[in-house]
């Protein structure tokens, strides 16, 4: 008989898994593989996503592995961008290829009629080694050659096409700047893997979010008909409290339910509360998760025993809380105390 997986349970396993039970004594590159990357959007999410999961953790040591090209920018998992090592940046860029150009289809399909793909992503390759460039500036050099092609969709068109990583100083702490694309291969001195490992992928999604459904699996990658390929790992089975089948690594962590989970102060965009099918392991009241425009260090989410129950934003120097549903005095007295050590990195 399948074992049975209470939503606590769940909620606590995958709170193991991304370093939101206690802080891990971790170098920060090994962190973001562990969590199979980190949204980026917000440019400066990872920053506070790394300071809630890792002891010790200062600005200077992620800003030291996007100058020295470990950690890249790179659109990958749903077609957003995400933080990832340079090594998974290089072995996943192509299990998404289909993602991107699915996207572009839906927004732009049609728009880049008589522009042959080929020649387009070979002038651009040519442009963006020269130097890097914004999606504007690439636009307009694209224009020269197709000019009753409007510039922006020739430049989504190679940015949903090309393999290409966002570079500094953009995500700097204290810096940033505007997106600038750099081939992928120009700027880490290597293609990315033309034959990726999708069990693989799949047990990297496991070992950070897990344990999980097919359909989880399918909602953080945007990838499809990942049935077949999780057929082909040895896994241990699961049912949730619902009865859908989950699946996880025979050795990840499944800690007690009971495990206290301290207060957590997550960025905006944070992956924990996007990469699940069902969410209602961190969101059991079905609420919608914000997506505010912002550098990703001045808002965010709250986790209160592990379940998402407010927003935080900086103003006026002061990390100002918002719940939406009531904390007992203890659970504010260590909101309050995180707060003013969050308030403390953000100053740095």
């Amino acid at each position: 008989m399948t074992d049975v997986l209470s939503r606590r349970a769940l909620n606590r396993a995958t709170l193991a898994r991304q370093f939101l039970l206690r802080r891990a004594e971790l170098p920060a590159l090994d962190a973001i593989e562990q969590l199979a990357g980190m949204q980026a959007q917000a440019p400066l999410a990872p920053y506070v996503g790394l300071w809630s999961r890792l002891a010790g953790f200062r600005a200077a040591d992620l800003t030291t592995l996007i100058a020295e090209r470990a950690a890249v920018r790179a659109h990958l998992m749903r077609n957003t961008v995400h933080l990832v090592s340079a090594r998974d940046d290089l072995s996943w860029y192509h299990h998404f290829t289909s993602v991107h150009a699915r996207d572009f289809a839906a927004h732009f399909g049609g728009r880049a009629t008589g522009v042959d793909q080929t020649e387009l992503l070979s002038l651009a390759r040519m442009i963006l080694d020269e130097k890097p460039h914004t999606r504007a500036e690439l636009g307009r050099a694209l224009a020269e050659r197709w000019p009753d092609v409007d510039p922006t969709v020739l430049a989504y068109a190679v940015t949903h096409h090309l393999a290409l990583v966002q570079v500094p100083p953009r995500g700097l702490w204290g810096r940033s700047g505007p997106p600038k694309w750099s081939t992928t291969e120009s700027f880490l001195g290597r293609s990315p893997d033309p034959d990726p490992s999708a069990e693989e992928l799949v047990r990297r999604y496991l070992a950070g979010y897990g344990p999980a459904s097919v359909a989880d699996v399918q909602r953080w990658s945007g990838l499809t008909r990942l049935r077949e390929v999780i057929s082909r790992i040895e896994l241990i089975a699961f049912r949730d409290e619902a009865g859908c089948e989950l699946f996880d690594l025979p050795h990840a962590p499944r800690p007690d339910p009971d495990t206290p989970a301290p207060p957590r102060f997550l960025p905006e965009y944070d992956n924990l509360l996007l990469s699940h099918e069902d969410r209602s392991r961190v969101i059991p009241d079905g609420r919608k998760v914000p997506l505010p425009p912002g550098n990703g260090a001045r808002t965010g989410t709250l986790l209160v025993d592990g379940l998402w129950r407010g927003v935080w934003t900086l103003r006026d120097g002061q990390v100002q809380v918002e719940t939406f549903t009531s904390l007992s005095a203890a659970e504010r007295d260590a909101v309050e105390i995180e707060a003013e050590a969050l308030r403390g990195f953000l100053a740095t």
